[in-house]
């Protein structure tokens, strides 16, 4: 969202100049307060009017990549896991030979990579940006798991990176973990995410259509883990407002909004859940400058509302130290030991933001 920074950054600068030119008494202050508003909308239009051209333009440049449709696969339980993996590497394998033959070098290492007899996936789709869904651990036998929800951005193409990050957290977890407990983390990759330069990322369009897909998951995991396991969602910047929508139909125990640019909804208690809701954002995190209003332009609703770590928002607000927007799973930061405590439960021991 770098185009897109940079056009609220600088209105931001221009609202904050306003106020100090003109006090803060009575009208003056009201008449600022105006200005600011109008400024707010403006950037988001010209973040608007940027996107519409250059998204398209750069959708536009990349054909199609060529894949199978997914493997057929039986019911996800504790005994079919392995079949399910065997399938989704065989696909995986496939995809990477038909992208090889398309001339996709970069496509065919990605799907190639996702075909190691290692990797362990729940669902893998080669077709179009793709999509991925990874186990890092014991999933049949584990006591607490936690599925991470990516932002914009996220494909085949750059799942290395969407998997480093799960990487991180199962080895937090698996580091502080009491003896005896078991541990699992998802990279569930399981949506078309917006790119960070369009339209679609300032609106909940592809989280909505995420949402019913994510809820599915959620029952098909339940399936597997049975009922003794936590489940605890970790949504990421626009994974977050995907985590939001599909909060009401979810049956998690925790739902951890990091780098949140918005839930879609003005307070927690809107999200209809019964899961208790965190939020944190790094002291560097840009999404701290992007304004959480929502606005209507050209009919459409723009932004996601209310900031999740503000107090009016209400949730548990943990702390993420000096970190930045892509900092949340660094080895050793505070977030990571913050969110590995709400995975494992140890919610008293989480420090507050």
């Amino acid at each position: 969202m770098g185009r897109i920074r940079r056009g609220l950054r600088s209105g931001y600068g221009q609202s904050r100049r306003t106020d100090d030119d003109h006090g803060t008494g009575g009208q003056e202050t009201d008449a600022a307060g105006t200005r600011r508003t109008h400024r707010w909308r403006r950037a988001f239009l010209a973040a608007l009017l940027v996107t519409a051209v250059v998204g398209p333009l750069s959708a536009a440049a990349r054909p199609e990549i060529p894949a199978p449709p997914p493997a057929a696969l039986p019911t996800l339980t504790a005994a079919t896991l392995d079949r399910a993996y065997a399938a989704n590497r065989a696909n995986a394998e496939a995809a990477a030979r038909m992208a090889a033959a398309h001339g996709d070098t970069h496509r065919a290492k990605a799907d190639r990579e996702l075909a190691d007899p290692a990797r362990h996936l729940l669902a893998f789709d080669g077709r179009g940006t793709g999509e991925a869904t990874e186990v890092l651990g014991d999933l049949a036998h584990a006591d607490h798991v936690a599925v991470l929800v990516p932002g914009s951005d996220t494909s085949l193409d750059t799942y290395s990176r969407f998997r480093a990050t799960a990487r991180a957290l199962h080895r937090q977890l698996t580091r502080t973990a009491p003896r005896g407990t078991r541990t699992a983390v998802v990279a569930w990759l399981g949506y078309r995410t917006p790119d960070t330069v369009s339209t679609t990322v300032l609106t909940t369009d592809r989280a909505d259509e995420a949402a019913p897909g994510l809820s599915e998951f959620i029952r098909q995991l339940h399936g597997i883990v049975g009922t003794g396991a936590t489940v605890s969602l970790v949504c990421h910047s626009y994974g977050a407002v995907v985590c939001a929508r599909a909060a009401a139909h979810l049956d998690v125990d925790d739902l951890a909004l990091i780098g949140s640019p918005g839930a879609g909804a003005d307070t927690a208690a809107g999200l209809r859940t019964p899961a208790r809701i965190w939020a944190a954002r790094g002291k560097d995190d840009w999404v701290g400058e992007v304004p959480h209003v929502r606005t209507d332009l050209f009919g459409v609703t723009v932004g996601f509302g209310t900031d999740p770590v503000s107090p009016a928002f209400g949730a548990r607000v943990f702390a993420a130290g000096e970190g930045g927007h892509s900092g949340y799973f660094t080895p050793g930061s505070v977030s990571l030991a913050n969110l590995a405590r709400i995975v494992l439960g140890d919610t008293a021991e989480v420090t507050r933001g």
